[in-house]
């Protein structure tokens, strides 16, 4: 994979190591809403170390008699971390929570609500990450960097699978050939969806490294479709003189293209932009609409406000920091730590 562009590239990195035990990397879930307490769906608050959601969801499933297709939660959370996160099942009966605890699983709260929780029904994620033998001093002139000019928001490695494959799958699967992977991909849901997300985010990625690279990280071009950072309302840059310094500010960002057949256009410059990157790729907007609902294309702000606190610690230090949902803490850790420390990828 071609290595990303960092924001804090004049700052030294911290180093240390990423991860020495699950206890070093937590994250905990921060629900778009609350269950309101009644309903015909369960929820279970959980905290998990050392498993997969998936794992966890078919094991409860299993444990309340419900089908695991029918079970929900707002997103995947790391394997080798501690966790925690709402999970949803059609039950009718409120089961001891002590009976679902299981070795590396544990249910914190216990509610009912009206519907399912579904795949994105989530506010942000909130991390506590240690790094040991990491430069503390280092960390926190980073830290301080990220907080003036803004993370990239760029998807992190793990959306992309060992050397990028799931998002070349993606590509075959609108534009290229009909080798057996893709042919498995198409039949499953599961990695047909998996594969045209990873493409689409590949090119995301491409887009906002190019607009770094030409100093535009926190610039507004004429065009551009700006995403408003407190609401998520999209709106087009009709004056950069009126956007930029809005931009600067963190009370807009240039809104990236997830490309797809029904993205919201660009104009003019930013446009331009756009398209050159489709042709480079030698791809258009129209082969997107082989993907189906799967690719209709969407709009991800490209430069955040991210607060990173860094506390000593004995052998290292610990960053704290809050993410919204889509955004990856690995892009952070990158900033902090740079080249010189092992940066595991999320589940």
């Amino acid at each position: 994979m071609t290595p990303l562009p960092l924001v804090t590239a004049d700052l030294p990195g911290s180093g240390g190591k990423v991860r020495a035990v699950p206890e070093d990397f937590r994250v905990d879930e921060v629900p778009a809403y609350r269950p309101s307490g009644a309903g015909s769906h369960l929820y279970l608050r959980i905290e998990k170390r050392g498993r997969t959601t998936r794992d966890v969801v078919r094991l409860l499933a299993r444990a309340l008699g419900a089908p695991e297709r029918d079970a929900g939660f707002a997103g995947m959370k790391d394997k080798d971390a501690v966790t925690t996160q709402w999970l949803s099942f059609p039950v009718a009966r409120d089961p001891d929570p002590a009976t679902l605890e299981a070795p590396g699983l544990r249910v914190l709260e216990v509610s009912r609500h009206g519907n399912k929780l579904r795949t994105g029904h989530v506010r942000a994620n909130v991390f506590s990450i240690a790094v040991r033998g990491g430069d503390a001093a280092s960390a926190r002139a980073a830290a301080a960097a990220i907080g003036a000019r803004g993370l990239p928001n760029f998807f992190g490695p793990q959306r992309f699978g060992t050397e990028e494959r799931n998002a070349e799958v993606g590509r075959a699967l609108l534009v290229g050939p009909d080798a057996p992977e893709v042919r498995r991909a198409a039949r499953d849901r599961f990695l047909r969806r998996l594969s045209l997300s990873a493409y689409q985010a590949l090119l995301f990625n491409r887009w906002l490294a190019e607009r770094m690279g030409d100093g535009l990280f926190a610039a507004a071009l004429r065009g551009d479709v700006m995403k408003k950072l407190d609401t998520g309302g999209l709106f087009d840059c009709e004056d950069p003189a009126v956007d930029g310094p809005r931009v600067e500010a963190f009370e807009i960002s240039p809104a990236g293209p997830m490309f797809g057949h029904k993205l919201r256009a660009a104009g003019s410059e930013a446009l331009a932009r756009e398209e050159r990157l489709l042709a480079a790729e030698g791809i258009a907007l129209a082969d997107f609409a082989r993907g189906g609902g799967e690719t209709e294309g969407t709009r991800r702000a490209a430069r955040l406000r991210v607060a990173v606190d860094v506390d000593d610690e004995a052998d290292g230090y610990r960053a704290r920091f809050e993410l919204p949902k889509g955004s990856y803490a690995t892009v952070v850790l990158r900033e902090l730590v740079k080249g010189d420390a092992e940066v595991p990828e999320d589940e």
